[in-house]
């Protein structure tokens, strides 16, 4: 397999900056998985149940994360993932990887679409929620369309606002939870009565912890954009580890956070996908347009994750193309640095989940996100892998420890407990009714991505032969 080059008429432009980076990686992971994905989270596995599952999630993108510093850092390529699988563990599993990432941000995108159109519900009911789809769907289509700069410009205002807005969650939640602030139609502060008393911290058990993993790691999803932008940064060695260590804690924190006033506000029993939790909460705190301001800040949190979600599935396909696994018409780039080709078909497939605004929006929303969900920790489960056998094959190559400009500590041990625990989120969507479908198309569609791989190949040795 050859590495992305940077040069050439089909090079892509180093032309972001580390503040571009770690607001991008951030923007990616705020968005439906916080602000819509929390209440079904919160209802199916209870308050201690959700806090216990983002505390896990947050342990596993962690683990991720540092396999993927090791990585990018040695090898700063956009794209990175089916590259990375495709060198160290084998070509057919890099093919795979990189069909499942784009699979992952083009029902992401669709998720999103659907989500900011449900949330216009609130302003105009009378409006179908396809008609907002489409609208943002075209708005996000010209963001990416001019210049990388522009896109990493637009991405790093949206989600710096989007990161104020959820510390004034925190800050204003939390003082109502505790009577600072009082809360419409309560005598008295909640405190933390909807956390222990209703039921309990775990009142479904803690089974459904499992069952809710996977739209857990869907949640935190969109923190990898780091080692897809590493070949578009100024600086790697310095941005990307930078970049990894504040993303991840401050994620971790926000959504920790976030879900502890959610679960003390709200009563788990109340809690879904329709309408936000957020949106919920400054309805009761009873600040005057708290709650439609809230309303709108998630509706540019989503949007902002669609823009990343739609640069990373447009670089992806990039990607396979420069490493010709797709088609060369999907490798080129405008004048301005923009995999056009990509962008228009990503699009198209990505407004193919329209069609779930028009059915049953709350019903499909919940299988779009397992959906992506396994997708994303396939992925995840690819990197890791491609760390551990990197790191093997670097040594065994005579290369020493110390060479490496960013280390994953403690291997073996981190790359092994991260694999296990992608795959344990994953036999857990088999328990859970709502999520089992993503079972259903996740794997023949693994299946499906291997068997084209090894048709193609072999066309291609006979045609050789």
């Amino acid at each position: 397999m050859s590495s992305t080059s940077d040069n050439g008429q089909n090079s892509l432009k180093r032309t972001m900056k580390s503040r571009h980076l770690f607001m991008i990686s951030l923007g990616g992971v705020i968005g439906t998985g916080l602000f819509l994905s929390t209440g079904y989270i919160l209802n199916q596995a209870g308050p201690g149940g959700a806090i216990l599952a983002y505390l896990v999630g947050g342990l596993i993108m962690y683990l991720v994360m540092l396999c993927l510093g090791e990585l990018s850092v040695a090898m700063p390529i956009t794209g990175s993932f089916p590259v990375y699988a495709s060198k160290f563990i084998g070509p057919a599993t890099g093919f795979t990887i990189g069909w499942l990432y784009w699979l992952t941000w083009v029902v992401t995108v669709g998720s999103e679409f659907t989500a900011a159109g449900l949330l216009m519900q609130r302003w105009f009911p009378d409006i179908s929620v396809w008609i907002w789809s489409a609208i943002f769907a075209v708005l996000l289509f010209a963001l990416n369309a001019f210049t990388v700069k522009f896109f990493a410009e637009s991405e790093f205002w949206i989600a710096g606002f989007k990161v104020i807005v959820i510390m004034m969650f925190i800050l204003l939640g939390g003082a109502a939870m505790f009577g600072i602030i009082p809360m419409e139609g309560s005598h008295s502060a909640p405190m933390l009565s909807n956390i222990f008393d209703k039921g309990g911290l775990f009142p479904n058990g803690f089974l459904p912890v499992l069952f809710v993993m996977i739209s857990v790691n869907f949640a935190f999803s969109g923190t990898e954009l780091i080692g897809v932008t590493a070949g578009e940064t100024e600086d790697p060695d310095k941005s990307i580890p930078r970049s990894i260590r504040t993303v991840v804690w401050r994620t971790v924190v926000f959504f920790i956070g976030a879900i502890i006033v959610l679960a003390g506000l709200i009563p788990w029993k109340e809690a879904g996908v329709i309408e936000s939790p957020f949106v919920l909460v400054f309805d009761k705190i009873g600040i005057p347009y708290a709650a439609d301001i809230m309303n709108f800040v998630i509706l540019t949190a989503l949007l902002s994750v669609g823009n990343s979600g739609l640069y990373a599935s447009t670089r992806m396909l990039w990607a396979l193309s420069q490493e010709k696994m797709v088609s060369p018409w999907l490798g080129r780039i405008t004048s301005r640095g923009v995999p056009l080709n990509a962008l228009i078909v990503s699009m198209l497939v990505a407004c193919l989940s329209l069609l779930s605004s028009v059915i049953a929006a709350d019903t499909v929303y919940v299988v779009l996100i397992a959906v992506s969900g396994f997708a994303v920790v396939a992925v995840w489960m690819g990197i890791v892998a491609s760390q551990f056998m990197f790191r093997r094959q670097f040594l065994k190559q005579g290369g020493k420890i110390q060479d490496l400009k960013y280390r994953t500590p403690l291997y073996p041990v981190v790359p092994i407990v991260a694999f296990l625990m992608c795959l344990a989120s994953c036999i857990g969507l088999y328990f859970d009714p709502d999520q089992r479908i993503a079972l259903y198309f996740g794997i023949p569609f693994v299946a499906l991505c291997y068997l084209i791989y090894y048709l193609k190949n072999r066309n291609k040795n006979a045609d050789q032969g």
